[in-house]
């Protein structure tokens, strides 16, 4: 193509989860509540994990790291997305778009070696308790948190310097809500093999891995539980897992349902779908997961809420 006949972009357009004009109020107010809902759980999440002294143990140091993922995770996308129901021109600037998308990359390798760590971490609990306090010291859990974000930070500036690297002229209309990496290379107009090659390297390392932690983390999880001869210790030793094995269950299985399906019934419909788990619906689960099967967090949350309320009458 010669070259006097490319245009540079310099913003893009991004369709939205819906393109029909009557749906554009309701879905502004489902999502504007999702959000809202994941904001508060979230925050109370982090709340609770730091002020209260009983949740001061290694499992609620990586369940805050995870609500601050969460947190993160969901306002790269929704404030944008919320906006963009409101209004009849709905772009991004070049360099947003690339903030956005390397936000996104963050938050959800973030989340994905969180889980693997969380999983881990139950393992070490439930089959060397006596060994737990040296396993996940409070320095080795600083270290695997922070492992965690380098990793998820290399990722991310690696892909998305992949992603960003291509010329992209003409189109600029993403059929999507947010700037993702699979959209984006559609729009391309120059060679996408090396940046497609490090996009599907790259998640499906990361899949691969973190699924082998935590798969083997709980099978020797479930089969400590069976060795446990009292039908109450197994249940006291389910009963401490099971809120982070409800999420992984949510989680991987999103993602799972996405790779997994056949090429043949792969839309960008069915990639925007599942990016509305991925970013909203999953970080809004997580805290009610995490706090409605938990009595840990449900007594620190009935303690914050008797000392506000009685440093309220107080003032």
């Amino acid at each position: 193509m010669p070259s006097e006949n490319l245009t540079q972009v310099n913003e893009f357009i991004l369709m939205g989860v819906s393109d029909h004009p009557e749906l554009q109020i309701p879905l502004f107010f489902v999502f504007l509540i999702i959000y809202g809902l994941t904001m508060a759980g979230n925050l109370g999440i982090i709340t609770l994990t730091s002020v209260d002294s009983q949740l001061q143990t290694p499992m609620y140091f990586f369940l805050r790291h995870l609500a601050i993922i969460n947190l993160g995770d969901s306002t790269v996308t929704a404030p944008n997305m919320l906006v963009n129901f409101l209004v009849s021109k709905k772009t991004i600037s070049y360099c947003g778009c690339v903030a956005q998308l390397g936000g996104f990359l963050v938050f959800i390798v973030g989340e994905i070696f969180m889980l693997a760590t969380m999983a881990y971490n139950r393992y070490v609990a439930i089959c060397n308790p006596l060994l737990y306090m040296v396993v996940v010291s409070p320095r080795i859990c600083i270290r695997l948190v922070s492992l965690t974000y380098l990793y998820s930070l290399t990722t991310a500036l690696t892909v998305s310097s992949c992603v960003f690297s291509m010329s992209y002229c003409s189109s600029n209309v993403i059929d999507h809500f947010y700037c993702d990496n699979v959209p984006l290379l559609a729009l391309s107009c120059s060679d996408t093999y090396i940046p497609e090659t490090a996009v599907f390297t790259f998640s499906g390392t990361n899949l691969f891995f973190s699924m082998i932690i935590v798969l083997t983390s709980y099978f020797n999880i479930v089969l400590a539980i069976l060795r446990i001869h009292s039908s109450e210790g197994r249940r006291k030793a389910f009963s401490t897992c099971a809120s982070h094995m409800m999420a992984v269950t949510v989680f991987y299985g999103t993602l799972l349902f996405m790779y997994l399906q056949p090429r043949t019934n792969h839309s960008l419909d069915t990639d925007k779908m599942a990016s509305v788990f991925y970013t909203l619906v999953i970080p809004m689960l997580n805290p009610l997961i995490h706090s409605l099967r938990n009595k840990d967090v449900k007594d620190a949350l009935k303690r914050f809420l008797k000392n506000t309320w009685q440093a309220f009458k107080l003032m």
